[in-house]
């Protein structure tokens, strides 16, 4: 609290007016944060909703790559309960969304955890691949991979340039159209879209 009253140029007992403490501090960040995720729980397509919401997520990460951390370590924080209200609306339309298209409310819930779960993962791996100078990184990393002994890293060596050449957005809608495909296939077939 001292160091984000410094920041503020502010008394740390004067943040206390705002946050009773650190957790309640870190929890309005999480909810300002959130507040600029939203999701049409009401939406035709449920998965044009689901991968406009990785889009807006990643987009959201890649600017704010402080805030990783907390929104994948709030729930040690702040037991789901009583979190804000803002960081549930995601959650409640994200559910509601889902059991419209058919999903039962169980299974609603578990897709949510499932794909809060990649992009979280997704989020981090992003954020860890992303270098300063990319031009320089890829020659770099591309060269250093087809230095490796070709007996005990064959694998590496052959995907030396796609590892070089990561493309996160391209990932992530790889790996969300692999997530809906498996939820859609949790639809009863009357329910499945054409």
């Amino acid at each position: 609290m001292r160091r984000v009253a410094e920041v503020l140029d502010r008394k740390a007992m004067s943040l206390y007016r705002y946050a009773h403490n650190k957790a309640a501090l870190l929890d309005g960040v999480v909810e300002l944060v959130l507040n600029k995720l939203s999701i049409n729980p009401a939406a035709a397509d449920w998965r044009q909703e689901l991968r406009g919401l990785a889009a807006d997520y990643q987009n959201l990460v890649l600017a704010h790559p402080h805030v990783v951390s907390l929104l994948v370590t709030l729930p040690k924080a702040t037991p789901l309960g009583l979190r804000p209200a803002g960081t549930l609306r995601l959650l409640e339309d994200f559910l509601e969304l889902l059991t419209r298209a058919g999903f039962t409310a169980s299974d609603a819930l578990h897709s949510y955890r499932l794909f809060f779960g990649f992009l979280h993962g997704h989020a981090l791996g992003e954020l860890q691949e992303t270098v300063e100078d990319r031009v320089e990184s890829e020659d770099l990393l591309r060269l250093a991979l087809h230095r490796l002994p070709r007996r005990q890293f064959p694998q590496l060596r052959e995907l030396a340039s796609e590892l070089s050449g990561y493309d996160g957005t391209s990932h992530l809608r790889q790996g969300v159209d692999m997530m809906i495909t498996s939820l859609q296939s949790r639809l009863q077939p009357t329910q499945a879209p054409s």
